[in-house]
């Protein structure tokens, strides 16, 4: 079942990070799928943590990736940052 789907069906909280990020990276390309891109960026970086706040050239060397997708990545982490400070603000 594709990313997308598994979210649609089951919900976010079901879905693994390396599908998580496929949704966020949106395709593949020629011989791959964003979900194998995905699961090349956790290879490499071993976390989601471990994946957030690298320089966008170094993540941008993956297979899949580039610097468009390198730059939703970079986008998607400092979203979890704002939320992290309001959440943490308001509490």
């Amino acid at each position: 079942m594709k990313p997308g789907r598994v979210l649609l069906e089951l919900g976010a909280e079901q879905c693994s990070d390396a599908q998580l990020l496929a949704i966020l990276l949106g395709s593949g390309g020629r011989g791959y799928s964003a979900l194998d891109s995905a699961n090349a960026l956790l290879d490499r970086y071993g976390t989601l943590a471990g994946l957030m706040n690298r320089p966008l050239d170094e993540v941008a060397q993956i297979r899949g990736i580039k610097v468009v997708r390198a730059i939703r990545l970079a986008a998607a982490y400092e979203i979890c940052q704002r939320l992290l400070k309001e959440v943490a603000r308001d509490a």
